[in-house]
């Protein structure tokens, strides 16, 4: 394919495009702009505006306190962990929504870490997400444990008797290289070591099946590619051995809130953990920022009747292929470099390029001209492809759009390299 017109017929013939319509997407559309950050925030879903007023005026404004009842607003964290389960291989019940991914991956180290007593290291990456590192770090910091962060290539040697926990990201955030799940589940359980998944990076884009990589733990964001909005709540999974077992010893984590509670409304002084997944809540569910998470679940389980994930996975590949090629073929000249697996059964649904002087200048002078996405230090300008609503012709423009600001050198401008608060 070699023009614009060549991409918009590839979208006409698109089985995913209807679904384009499932978000707000008019005044970016109208400004034309072309959202490339899906991997850090997803987007606005329509069905999320009716639903917040509703739950706002009539839930709130009318039901009230009867609204955790009447409306169901005490069972949401397990309503909408049911509709994500399917999308990461897990079962009804398996996945409770709750607080923050950072505070997730607490509470599964924790419930990691009872369920493998007597040894002393914790194992990471270097290159891990810095939320997950810092949890890691201050958590075996107060156990009296070691975290060791080896390179990628590393990990499997430094798998041993002292390893108890081998906690990692799906898809690196920074360079999009997704690990091959089933197989580094199975180097952790040779090594006797219990494993944790981070699922930021994948849940929503790439297919994830937690039951057959045989996977110990696993958290999740929802606000990048299950589009919750900004803030919005994450998610955590056990697998069914492992709560069945804490169901039997009793064990609590250590974030032990109230509605964690096997019976949070008989209001007793000693804590008893409720069963299964219950026991991973801690505080009162954030309603308004959950009604949101589950219109923007319900967006990708729209896409069932469409292939599902195979469809979703299916077009990742093929935006992220295209990517690659437009910014081989017409970028080459401006020092950049992917740093992205070329192989996609090794990355997730973003693209990653380096420049080795002026990343930063370079994406926001893309943004001023209309192509969103974000820098991540040292040199890395990042790009997420959403299936649901990225099309063909959106990466044919932003590479287009990518060459003119280079070879005009309007990212020389000055007010490109200073630095915003947020990257």
């Amino acid at each position: 394919m070699s023009n614009r017109d060549d991409y918009l017929r590839q979208d006409a013939r698109d089985p995913l495009a209807p679904l384009r319509d499932l978000f707000a997407l008019e005044a970016i559309d109208r400004d034309g702009l072309i959202y490339l950050d899906g991997n850090s925030l997803g987007a606005l879903p329509k069905a999320a505006i009716p639903r917040i007023r509703e739950v706002v005026e009539r839930e709130w404004g009318v039901g009230l306190i009867r609204s955790w009842t009447a409306a169901g607003w005490i069972d949401l964290a397990q309503r909408i962990g049911d509709k994500i389960a399917p999308l990461v291989g897990a079962r009804s019940g398996e996945v409770m929504l709750a607080d923050s991914t950072s505070v997730n991956v607490f509470k599964a180290l924790s419930a990691a870490l009872a369920m493998n007593p007597g040894r002393t290291r914790i194992i990471s990456e270097r290159g891990n997400f810095p939320t997950d590192l810092y949890i890691a770090e201050t958590f075996a910091r107060d156990r009296g444990l070691e975290l060791v962060t080896p390179d990628r290539e590393e990990i499997a040697a430094h798998l041993d008797e002292r390893t108890a926990i081998l906690l990692l990201t799906h898809a690196n955030y920074l360079t999009g290289r997704m690990h091959d799940m089933r197989a580094v589940t199975r180097a952790a359980h040779d090594a006797g070591a219990m494993m944790i998944w981070d699922l930021a990076h994948t849940a929503g884009a790439a297919p994830v099946n937690l039951h057959e990589a045989g996977a110990d733990f696993a958290v999740g964001c929802g606000y990048k590619y299950l589009n919750g909005g900004p803030g919005a709540a994450a998610f955590i999974w056990a697998h069914p051995k492992h709560t069945e077992r804490m169901d039997r010893e009793g064990w609590r984590q250590p974030l032990s809130g109230w509605l964690g509670h096997a019976a949070p409304f008989d209001f007793a002084p000693d804590y008893q953990p409720a069963p299964g997944m219950a026991r991973f809540i801690c505080g009162t569910p954030p309603v308004l920022s959950m009604a949101a998470l589950e219109c923007g679940v319900d967006t990708l389980l729209a896409a069932e009747s469409r292939g599902g994930m195979a469809a979703i996975r299916s077009k990742s590949v093929a935006l992220t292929d295209l990517f690659i090629h437009l910014i081989d073929e017409r970028c080459a000249d401006h020092g950049f470099h992917v740093v992205t697996p070329r192989d996609s059964a090794q990355r997730g649904s973003q693209v990653s390029i380096a420049h080795p002087t002026d990343g930063y200048a370079i994406m926001q002078a893309l943004i001023a001209k209309g192509v969103i996405g974000d820098f991540r230090p040292p040199d890395i300008l990042r790009f997420g492809f959403t299936p649901l609503y990225t099309r063909f012709v959106d990466v044919w423009d932003a590479v287009e759009r990518l060459q003119q600001i280079m070879t005009s050198g309007e990212w020389r401008d000055p007010r490109f390299p200073v630095r915003g608060a947020v990257t």
